[in-house]
């Protein structure tokens, strides 16, 4: 006779339960609005896989500084260098999705999709991104004495003594090197590439007379072409330089050239989107400041923010438009 007081008890449980559940999914959506509200709550960390004091860390402490200035919470630079920017890239890659660890890194993620065999990451799963920050030109350059003052110059003696001339550059597989492979690709010339370790090197050799030509990037080369100690033969950006403005571009020779370094931000794989539009704001609000554009200004670079959607598009171009300069050129980094 006490089943049916069971059966009732057992019903009002299940109702009980059933309302719980019922009441649960709204009470987690609002805990997760509440949470991307309060972003960010804590300082943010951002990698920079190049050493201190570089052009890329330049970036990206003047960077830190507009966007602890925005998100109100210190920003942390955390320069994790080598293996051509593979080592910080994987720190980033494999860090909680939760936007306090960032990337800030060049078009090197993008030549390294190609070039770097076994990457320790998947470059299209492991970053989300965030936005781009600035993009500015690199700069072929030769001595003062140089019988090569133009494109056209470089381009008939290459073409006259294939294999004789050469060009220097920071690295095998840097973006400069790569600049350079185009450029060959395009101009349709045999140019010998040597590749040092770092930039110095490079312009030490061109300055002794030991290399023809060095393509170099518009801050690092500035100085030489400032004092004259270096000539500037041709900036690799689609339009004239405002750091630059009477060097010509390699593309009024060779229509369709460009080679620009970009830098820009990424997040881990699976950031959520509100903390996407969070950081982007913020690098928005950032590009904004006179003091922040005149400072990049200084290195040559132009202020040029996207959304992440655009980023990722642009993402996936650049990678397939390096990948074919990798595969035509047979370039390895061994």
């Amino acid at each position: 006779m006490k089943f049916p007081s069971l059966q009732r008890r057992a019903v009002l449980r299940m109702a009980t339960a059933g309302t719980a559940l019922v009441g649960a999914p709204a009470l987690f959506i609002g805990t997760a609005a509440r949470a991307a509200d309060a972003f960010p709550s804590r300082p943010l960390r951002v990698v920079i896989p190049f050493t201190a004091g570089g052009g890329t860390d330049v970036v990206g402490r003047v960077l830190g500084q507009a966007l602890a200035a925005e998100l109100g919470q210190p920003v942390i630079i955390d320069n994790r260098a080598g293996a051509g920017t593979v080592i910080g890239s994987d720190i980033v890659s494999k860090a909680t999705a939760d936007g306090y660890t960032l990337l800030l890194t060049t078009s090197a993620i993008a030549i390294n999709a190609s070039l770097v065999k076994s990457l320790p990451y998947d470059t299209e799963k492991g970053f989300t991104e965030v936005g781009l920050i600035c993009h500015g030109p690199n700069v072929l350059v030769t001595r003062p004495n140089s019988p090569y003052k133009t494109i056209a110059d470089v381009v008939k003696a290459a073409k006259a003594n294939p294999g004789k001339l050469n060009y220097g550059s920071s690295g095998n597989g840097s973006a400069v090197h790569l600049a350079g492979e185009l450029f060959k690709n395009m101009a349709q010339v045999n140019i010998t590439h040597v590749p040092y370790r770092g930039a110095g090197p490079a312009y030490t050799d061109l300055l002794g007379g030991q290399i023809d030509m060095v393509f170099g990037t518009a801050g690092g080369v500035a100085k030489f072409v400032e004092s004259g100690k270096m000539r500037a033969v041709a900036v690799t950006s689609p339009q004239r330089s405002a750091a630059y403005k009477n060097v010509p571009t390699i593309a009024e020779t060779i229509p369709g050239y460009s080679a620009e370094v970009w830098y820009a931000i990424f997040a881990p794989g699976g950031t959520p989107p509100a903390v996407l539009d969070r950081l982007n704001a913020a690098l928005r609000k950032a590009a904004e400041a006179p003091a922040y554009r005149e400072r990049l200004a200084g290195e040559g670079l132009t202020v040029a923010v996207n959304s992440p959607q655009e980023m990722t598009k642009f993402m996936r171009a650049e990678e397939a438009r390096w990948r074919k300069v990798v595969t035509d050129g047979h370039i390895t980094i061994d």
